[in-house]
């Protein structure tokens, strides 16, 4: 028979207690899972490994470059010089700081000196800032001496190369002064407020308040011969604004309005420029009305050596065209000296390099490839491919005119290599002799300055610690090592690199590359929930190559909760070719399809991942990818955390979404909306934004949370009012917890702790 047991109120009361403190007290969170999550936050983390990387400052006339580093005694200087091979401290940290505790009354660390905007001559004096002031010091005699800081040069004005002429602006007009004289002379004269001369339209350029002016800008580029200024117009007679609202000011009670210029993809009502030429000597003056181009396409012309042209890189709308052009300064004229057209997008940055003797070097995906091309100046005519093959030239390094040799970082090239890893090449012009000078199976980051027989190498993976060595610029030789990362500290820890995998894309045949990260407290007999942390941004690939990218991010301290955090590189991202990136032409909402499917095959070889817990957070476009994973996989990501999300393109900043979305716009902007597919929320959802993102508007996420509401769609949102688009970053911030918080609540079931604030250093 089955006995029932009645409780008196008191012992049900006393029953529901004693449960409530038995389910804390067997609670997996406590605050030393918080402090392992801080230890992998950024400003923590990087003082924990010793020598992560080289980067080299350069002393000019030696053969010499010094860099800093985190050792065992804290932040210290070094000097390598190449031809003794030697590395040693740059100086003896410990007298300067007193040296430098003395003259300034502050209590200086030497551990971690304060030194701003430090610089090395041949004489080994060294300058730097710190309180305000300029510091010389000198090692060999222990002397230490402080002037007033240096001002920053005047941009307000641009004098001439020969001296004489000062060009400046007056009532939206461009003027110029002889500097001898003292003469004026008034060169444009339709200039008036949203129609200014020598302009240009600033990124983050605010007006507060109704009637708020634009910040002041000037541009003019002198011809070497100081008889002839190229500038633009600036015209803003059409151009829209978008707001903001700073309730955040202590001393207001009202908030403060902010507005901006920012078009939209599609908006006729932008900024735009109009080039325009001035005679100096014969006060003449040349507009070019048909090569205006919007604030975000823009157009930078450089002058030739001679003064007689002008030349540079003019991209129409959509960026389906590009032209390299070069304006005669005599007549006027335009000519094409290269021009290239895409069914999709050109990429608004190629490799561009003029040589001396009429030839230029370019690269192009004309081939389905980024590779370099040599063309012939005066005709336009290619001459040769450079490079050539199923690999990508991403930039190129140095270019030997003389021995007609070409240096570059390539990828994809090396069979059995991860097709991302960075490698430098050298190629005869003609195409000929391609070596490889870096052969490591990693991930080569490559320092160089011109002139030079070496170079320095950084070279790691996710699961090697750095490597810095010298090599030699002609055959690749490794002549010495400099330092390698010691990661002793994070051994102790528990730390286990990520771990790579590869997995199948929703094309069915293509290989895409990912890792995922493990908590330092990883017990394979346990399930753990998977966080997918997301990017899908078509101009990079977001997933870490390098020790370093690897252990400074995001992941790591997320994983060390409690979580599998895994990061993926799927299609329509950069550094696999043309055909691979353009999978997300028109088709940016389907970046995270591929993450789904290399988690699931993940999940099939893994027994420890929950494949029925996944979670997923971005920010920005990862925002958008963030929201869009949970409305266009609802049944897959359980929860997921979108911050600073460009959640409709039709609201985004022009120039992102008219690249790689497409222009005009189309259907399927509003078809791979967030807000238009808010009705398919499923999971949990917390939105954030900062209240004064004036790169993305938060109006998108409030958008979409309108959109949620109508759905009768539960959700969380959290608004920052005083931050713009950096929050919630690597360094450690209060978002920060709160989105770790809301994956500990929603996707690994446990309570998180209240009111805790993260130590950062």
């Amino acid at each position: 028979m089955l006995k029932t047991q009645t409780f008196k109120p008191f012992q049900f009361i006393l029953w529901i207690s004693l449960s409530f403190f038995s389910f804390q007290a067997f609670s997996q969170i406590t605050e030393n899972t918080y402090h392992r999550a801080e230890y992998f936050l950024s400003n923590n983390i990087q003082r924990e490994v010793y020598h992560m990387e080289v980067i080299p400052n350069w002393i000019q006339g030696t053969e010499k470059f010094w860099h800093e580093t985190f050792t065992k005694d804290g932040k210290r200087f070094f000097i390598t010089d190449i031809s003794t091979q030697k590395t040693e401290e740059l100086f003896d940290h410990e007298k300067l700081a007193k040296l430098l505790s003395d003259h300034s009354g502050e209590e200086i660390d030497a551990g971690n000196l304060p030194l701003n905007r430090l610089s090395v001559k041949e004489s080994g004096e060294i300058s730097f800032n710190f309180q305000n002031k300029s510091w010389t010091y000198t090692p060999e005699k222990e002397e230490l001496s402080s002037s007033p800081a240096r001002d920053f040069p005047n941009r307000d004005y641009a004098i001439s190369p020969d001296g004489k002429w000062k060009a400046y602006t007056q009532n939206f007009n461009l003027y110029v002064e002889n500097q001898e004289t003292g003469e004026v002379t008034q060169l444009s004269f339709d200039g008036q407020k949203n129609y200014e001369y020598a302009s240009f339209w600033g990124w983050s350029d605010m007006l507060y308040g109704e009637n708020g002016t634009r910040p002041e800008h000037f541009t003019a580029r002198w011809s070497p011969d100081s008889k002839y200024i190229q500038t633009q117009i600036v015209d803003l007679r059409l151009a829209e604004k978008m707001f903001l609202l700073d309730f955040s000011q202590e001393d207001k009670f009202r908030p403060q309005l902010m507005a901006y210029y920012r078009g939209s993809p599609g908006d006729s009502t932008v900024v735009n420029y109009i080039p325009v030429l001035f005679d100096v000597e014969n006060r003449t003056e040349k507009k070019f009305p048909k090569l205006t181009g919007t604030h975000f396409t823009g157009l930078n012309l450089r002058w030739s050596p001679d003064s007689q042209t002008l030349n540079g890189l003019y991209f129409p709308r959509g960026y389906k065209e590009m032209s390299l052009i070069e304006m005669d300064r005599e007549s006027g004229d335009v000519r094409k000296v290269y021009a290239e057209s895409s069914d999709t997008h050109i990429n608004n940055g190629p490799i561009l390099r003029r040589l001396e003797d009429g030839r230029f070097i370019i690269s192009s995906d004309k081939s389905g490839w980024n590779h370099l091309y040599l063309y012939d100046w005066k005709s336009g005519e290619e001459i040769n491919p450079i490079t050539s093959g199923e690999y990508v030239v991403k930039e190129l390094v140095y270019l030997d005119e003389e021995n007609e040799v070409l240096y570059f970082m390539g990828s994809g090239k090396e069979k059995d290599i991860n097709p991302y890893y960075s490698m430098l090449y050298k190629i005869g012009l003609d195409g000929s002799g391609l070596t490889l000078l870096t052969p490591e199976n990693s991930f080569h980051s490559v320092s160089y300055q011109d002139g030079k027989d070496y170079f320095i190498d950084n070279y790691s993976r996710v699961d090697q610690p750095t490597v810095s060595v010298v090599r030699d610029l002609n055959s690749g030789e490794i002549l010495f090592k400099i330092s390698e990362a010691d990661i002793s500290n994070l051994k102790k820890r528990g730390y286990q690199s990520p771990k790579q995998f590869t997995a199948t894309a929703k094309d069915g045949k293509t290989t895409i590359y990912g890792i995922y990260y493990l908590p330092t407290t990883f017990d394979k007999k346990k399930k753990y929930p998977i966080i997918d942390y997301t990017y899908t941004g078509p101009h990079i690939d977001i997933t870490p190559k390098t020790f370093k990218s690897a252990l400074i991010g995001l992941q790591q301290p997320m994983a060390e909760l409690g979580f599998v955090v895994v990061t993926v590189d799927g299609l329509g991202t950069a550094g696999r070719g043309k055909a691979f990136n353009d999978v997300s032409y028109n088709n940016l909402g389907d970046g995270t399809t591929d993450h789904v499917l290399a988690i699931k095959e993940l999940a099939s070889q893994n027994k420890f991942l929950d494949v029925n817990k996944v979670g997923i957070f971005g920010h920005s476009a990862g925002g958008y990818d963030a929201a869009r994973a949970m409305l266009l996989h609802p049944d897959f990501y359980k929860v997921g955390v979108a911050s600073a999300g460009d959640h409709d393109h039709r609201m985004e900043k022009a120039w992102w979404p008219e690249m790689y979305m497409g222009y005009p716009r189309g259907d399927f902007y509003h078809e791979q909306s967030n807000v238009t597919n808010a009705a398919n929320l499923k999971g949990h959802l917390l939105l954030a934004h900062g209240g004064i993102d004036e790169n993305v508007n938060p109006s998108a996420t409030f958008k979409l949370a309108e959109a949620l509401i109508a759905a009768n769609k539960d959700f969380d949102l959290f608004i920052w009012p005083s931050r713009n688009h950096s929050f919630g970053r690597t360094n450690g911030d209060y978002f920060t917890k709160k989105r770790w918080d809301y994956f500990i609540e929603h996707l690994l079931g446990e309570q998180p702790i209240r009111h805790y604030k993260i130590k950062t250093d």
